[in-house]
């Protein structure tokens, strides 16, 4: 009977997965939608129609997979100190995987900078492409990218804290100025002189800027997660890895828009 009772606990801090088919079906959603994004950007009849779909798929299938991830470190008690060192290290990695990504944007738009080539004009931007200001709607968006990473930092010292309304409130704000901020690039596109097509510029900025928004987005979307975790009582002082992460995550991105700022903006223009 003893040893009966023994087997139910384990001998080791870490958490063997159990088998889940969100994997799965999240790399065939996202098979799905490289595929038909392309189809689309070519032209393909319809096929922005599939596009959407696989997003949907996509969006339904993550949105099972971490309500699993959930339930495994709020009521299952599966996250232990061991496992939450093993999750943020896959974090931090993941974070610079996304740091290379946009070193390769940068290299790209640096190379073109540095030693224009006869078919650029010679010149940077090339010829026939206006001037960005960066000191009008880029500022006023750095402004509101850097406050919503000091709200969040307050969110999150608040929770470490005690104190749940600023985290609460925190959280709404960082969340608020993100939706603002994402706007206000969308403005920006719609009154902007060039496009994407336009040369190894409109490519390296919209590349460059339309990748940082997709960050973004999904920041915003960690961070409502979040929001909506705190509010149900999921997270403690010292128990709050998913939130933690999204904070890591957003800060990553208020660093990425300081160096587009500066590089895209203001030198490039």
């Amino acid at each position: 009977m003893l040893n009966a009772q023994r087997s139910n606990f384990q001998a080791h801090p870490f958490h063997l997965v159990s088998p889940s088919p969100w994997p799965l079906f999240t790399s065939i959603s996202l098979l799905s939608l490289t595929t038909t994004a392309v189809l689309t950007f070519h032209g393909f009849s319809n096929s922005y129609y599939f596009l959407w779909i696989s997003l949907f798929t996509l969006v339904f299938t993550m949105s099972l997979w971490f309500r699993d991830i959930i339930s495994e470190g709020t009521y299952l008690g599966n996250h232990t100190s061991a496992v939450q060192r093993g999750l943020n290290m896959g974090v931090a990695l993941f974070i610079v995987s996304e740091a290379l990504f946009f070193v390769a944007i940068f290299w790209t738009f640096f190379h073109s900078a540095l030693s224009p080539t006869v078919e650029l004009g010679g010149m940077w931007p090339p010829l026939g492409i206006a001037k960005l200001n960066p000191f009008e709607l880029p500022l006023l968006n750095t402004v509101i990218l850097l406050s919503s990473g000091i709200t969040v930092t307050y969110a999150h010292h608040s929770l470490i804290q005690g104190n749940r309304s600023g985290a609460l409130y925190g959280l709404l704000y960082t969340i608020l100025l993100a939706l603002i901020f994402t706007g206000f690039q969308g403005v920006e596109y719609s009154v902007s002189s060039f496009t994407i097509s336009d040369g190894v510029f409109g490519s390296c900025f919209y590349f460059g800027t339309g990748f940082h928004g997709l960050h973004v987005i999904i920041g915003t979307a960690f961070l409502a997660v979040g929001l909506w975790r705190l509010l149900a009582y999921h997270l403690t002082d010292n128990h709050h890895l998913g939130l933690e992460s999204g904070i890591l995550y957003w800060h990553f991105v208020d660093v990425v828009w300081l160096f587009l700022f500066i590089s895209i903006y203001y030198w490039g223009s």
